[in-house]
């Protein structure tokens, strides 16, 4: 059985007309020989509307009631999908995130996948049915209804395809690929033909919206190859695969800024070990997510340690930093919410030499200073003034990706 997983996002499935559209390129891989399996993500902005629906109820609501009213969302556009198959003469079957047994833990709004059951779709698509899913949803042990948090259609879509040992996923939204910077700030970008699954991470993580990072993770895990793809064309998108399987390896294949995170400053710690262990520990311990981190050291045995966190744990976080000051040594807690974080990603940069320095002296050239910097051995990311954010994409990106074309 030659099998395809597909996943239709929101904008793909936004009205009827679109749905009918959809059910009309699943015919054309059933004429093809294909297995279809496709994973739905709710019509539209739904979701927003079932939340706004929520919030006229109460301002603080349950999050298990939450994901039991977000899974409606989805429920209705696997229905409706159906009945546009039927009505194309296809015979297909649609089924909740409950009723495959995607089993999670119990965190509701932001569920993790434990396992699927293959049992039911194969079933299902021996009786040659198109097996549709309600994305983003899943059941915890005790069958509360859960949901898998942001991008959790994506990875719905990638742990159903290595549950039933699927090679190729493909992810449709309303963009055609993934492209070297945002098309809305550089003219010049260009669609990439294939990425690595390691640049997809660390754009995902530096900002790209294309692809959630949790869905690119379960790819890489379990050898998944994606291919995102436009739902209103059938052109060829990008590829989303190992390193070994790429014919290119560019120097840079993105350029990233994204300006919803903070940066937070303690001056004048006492330098001595456990210092960071005592803070860091404290911010993971409350859930903040800590991103970049700068620690700088005097002659006088006093330290300041900088770290950016997302603007909306800024409050949290310099509130637990007051707290430690004393502790720590400290003299006093300073934040800056106008910041952005500009990263260059590539594979290429493994093997070539003064990236970094070049990154460092077209952003100098144009008088926008640095603030943090971090590294890996894939990417390199600064803090920047947030105002020079646009700017700083367009520089980086036309040094390595236009002036070599």
């Amino acid at each position: 059985m030659k099998i395809i997983v597909q996943k239709y996002g929101g904008t793909s499935v936004g009205t009827t007309e679109r749905i009918k559209a959809v059910a009309q390129r699943i015919k054309g891989y059933i004429d093809n020989g294909y297995s279809v399996v496709v994973i739905v993500s709710a019509m539209g902005k739904s979701t927003d509307e079932l939340v706004r629906l929520a919030g006229e109820i109460t301002a603080q609501p349950s999050k298990r009631e939450m994901d039991m009213l977000l899974s409606t969302g989805e429920q209705i556009s696997i229905a409706l999908l159906a009945m546009a198959l039927h009505e194309a003469g296809l015979t297909a079957v649609s089924y909740t995130g409950s009723q495959i047994r995607m089993v999670t833990d119990g965190n509701f709004t932001n569920a993790k996948i434990h396992s699927i059951s293959s049992e039911k779709i194969h079933d299902a698509l021996k009786s040659n049915n198109v097996v549709i899913v309600a994305g983003f949803q899943g059941v915890d042990r005790d069958d509360n209804i859960t949901t898998l948090g942001r991008g959790g259609s994506d990875t719905s879509a990638v742990a159903i395809a290595a549950a039933l040992g699927v090679r190729d996923c493909e992810i449709y939204t309303d963009v055609d690929g993934v492209y070297t910077a945002d098309p809305r700030i550089v003219a010049r970008t260009r669609k990439l033909r294939e990425i690595s699954y390691e640049e997809m991470l660390e754009l995902a993580r530096l900002g790209a919206g294309v692809l959630h990072s949790r869905s690119v993770e379960f790819a890489k895990k379990y050898d998944v190859r994606l291919h995102v793809r436009s739902s209103f064309s059938s052109e060829e998108g990008t590829i989303v695969t190992s390193r070994e399987e790429m014919m290119e390896k560019f120097v840079i294949s993105g350029v990233t800024a994204k300006s919803d995170e903070a940066k937070v400053t303690i001056r004048d710690i006492v330098d001595r070990p456990g210092v960071a262990s005592k803070l860091f520990g404290c911010l993971g311990e409350n859930k903040i997510y800590v991103n970049m981190i700068v620690q700088s050291t005097g002659h006088d045995g006093k330290a300041s340690i900088s770290f950016t966190v997302k603007k909306d744990d800024l409050a949290r976080a310099k509130e637990l930093c007051g707290g430690l000051k004393g502790d720590l040594g400290g003299t006093s807690v300073e934040s800056k919410e106008d910041i952005a974080i500009v990263s260059a990603v590539g594979v290429g940069m493994l093997s070539s030499y003064g990236v970094a320095g070049r990154m460092f002296e077209v952003l100098s050239r144009e008088n926008v200073n640095i603030e943090m910097i971090s590294t890996s051995e894939i990417g390199i990311s600064c803090v920047i003034d947030s105002k020079y954010a646009e700017l700083a994409v367009k520089i980086i990106h036309k040094a390595f990706l236009e002036e070599n074309q």
